[in-house]
């Protein structure tokens, strides 16, 4: 973002006196920053890989029971099952159900994939932009720095709400064509209406955007802190990392609900008829809180950071 993309060059009134400087207004300032974000090319290159990695995975699927019975999603489960009732594992369920497909994509790149792609726009957005002098320009506008997080958390979420959408899109697309709309069958073994199929699908990405966005509000965090995106990028793996490792020790089951990643298993739900939205609930109240407190660390380091 450059500092004439953001302020025009105030001319002079006939008395010659220079006018007061407007404060940008807030659309063009969301539109700009938008524009820049779908212009970096590794935004649309991370964009395209989550695109094509459920096409990948469909078929990799579909290859694997090519010629052999596919799973029957009403069977009970055998080796690391979900549960009495619940069907077999997700990624055997993907052979015979269009509707698992989408989600079991999106549980699966929440672990990592998805998380980097809004930790690295994070990182572009704060610390990137000071490592190169674009954040003055903002401040040349001018813009107060509660309208610039403001600004700068719209384009996180919406590369958060876009890369979601891929990502079931693609799988919901690429199930269709493998199983055809027959194969629109829950993990409980009952067969889903397209109408039913989307509005879970909605559900799903909904909630999977505010996961994101806890997360990217974090990385927002960590941006304003340093001049170094990579850092940003590093701090988030790492943390997403650790947590990972945290949650497979039983001895600290205490610790496991303030860890954000442990909402994810909750995106199951919505995969098992009928829908239970407890799991969906509690993951969703915990995405706010570290929304909230992301975004707080955020707006304090921004403001009392010299320009």
């Amino acid at each position: 973002m450059t500092a004439p993309d953001l302020a025009a060059s105030p001319s002079l009134d006939p008395g010659g006196v220079l006018p007061a400087r407007r404060r940008a207004p807030l659309g063009r300032l969301l539109r700009s920053e938008l524009r820049w974000i779908f212009r970096r090319p590794r935004t649309l290159v991370v964009l395209a890989l989550l695109t094509v990695l459920p096409v990948i995975t469909g078929i990799a699927v579909d290859l694997t029971f090519d010629g052999a019975a596919a799973p029957d999603p009403t069977a009970g489960p055998g080796p690391g099952g979900s549960g009495p009732g619940e069907g077999p594992p997700i990624f055997v369920t993907m052979a015979s159900s269009a509707f698992v497909l989408p989600l079991g994509s999106l549980m699966t790149l929440l672990m990592l994939l998805l998380p980097l792609t809004v930790a690295m726009a994070s990182g572009d957005a704060l610390a990137g932009e000071q490592s190169t002098g674009a954040l003055r320009g903002w401040l040349l506008a001018p813009v107060a720095r509660g309208r610039l997080l403001l600004v700068k958390a719209v384009g996180v979420l919406v590369v958060a709400l876009v890369a979601a959408t891929l990502v079931a899109t693609s799988g919901l697309v690429t199930g269709l064509v493998l199983s055809g709309t027959d194969g629109l069958v829950s993990m409980s073994g009952t067969q889903l209406s397209v109408g039913d199929v989307l509005w879970r699908l909605v559900i799903a990405v909904a909630w999977a955007t505010v996961y994101l966005m806890a997360v990217g509000a974090v990385a927002l965090a960590i941006s304003a802190s340093t001049e170094h995106p990579m850092l940003v990028v590093v701090s988030v793996l790492g943390g997403l990392i650790v947590s990972g490792v945290l949650l497979q020790i039983s001895a600290l089951d205490w610790l496991h609900p303030y860890l954000l990643p442990t909402s994810l298993a909750s995106l199951a739900d919505l995969i098992r008829d009928p829908l239970a939205f407890d799991g969906l609930g509690e993951g969703a109240f915990r995405s706010l809180c570290y929304l909230v407190i992301g975004m707080s660390l955020a707006y304090a380091r921004i403001t009392t950071r010299d320009g």
